[in-house]
């Protein structure tokens, strides 16, 4: 799955860039970008980013799955997506995603300011009904003298 936008972004780099051979070449151009290249490419973003966490090229697939589970895409098209052979290793993002979901903190609360709380609710008074009497039958139990 390739987003419209990064494969604007590639057009423009590829046109500014003209790499020779590969897309995205190693130090030496002949060469693709190594993996421990890519792995140090992330690390470095993370630290840019102020990402204090542990990041890998394989978080990117699992922001990805996780990010797809919170739109509520089906798990079965996110098995696809992601290649896997069993919806079992699949379903191991279900996890993580509802606990990312618990702390999620909406946009609006990270923009606005609090609103400064109204004086609270006047206490409603509660109407009680009164016990009304209802004729109970009483059992009266009949001694009977013993013959």
């Amino acid at each position: 799955m390739l987003s419209p936008v990064l494969l604007e972004l590639l057009r423009d780099w590829y046109r500014l860039a003209r790499p020779q051979g590969w897309l995205f070449p190693g130090q030496n151009p002949v060469t693709p970008l190594s993996t421990r290249q890519l792995t140090r490419a992330c690390h470095a973003a993370a630290d840019i980013a102020g990402i204090g966490k542990r990041v890998s090229p394989h978080t990117l697939r699992h922001s990805f799955a996780t990010h797809l589970l919170e739109q509520n895409i089906d798990i079965r098209v996110i098995q696809v997506l992601l290649g896997h052979a069993k919806l079992d290793t699949t379903a191991l993002y279900t996890r993580v995603a509802t606990n990312t979901i618990r702390e999620v903190m909406s946009p609006l609360d990270r923009l606005t300011p609090l609103v400064a709380k109204k004086d609270p609710p006047q206490a409603v008074p509660q109407v009680v009904p009164q016990a009304v009497p209802q004729a109970v039958p009483q059992v009266v139990p009949q001694v009977v003298p013993p013959a």
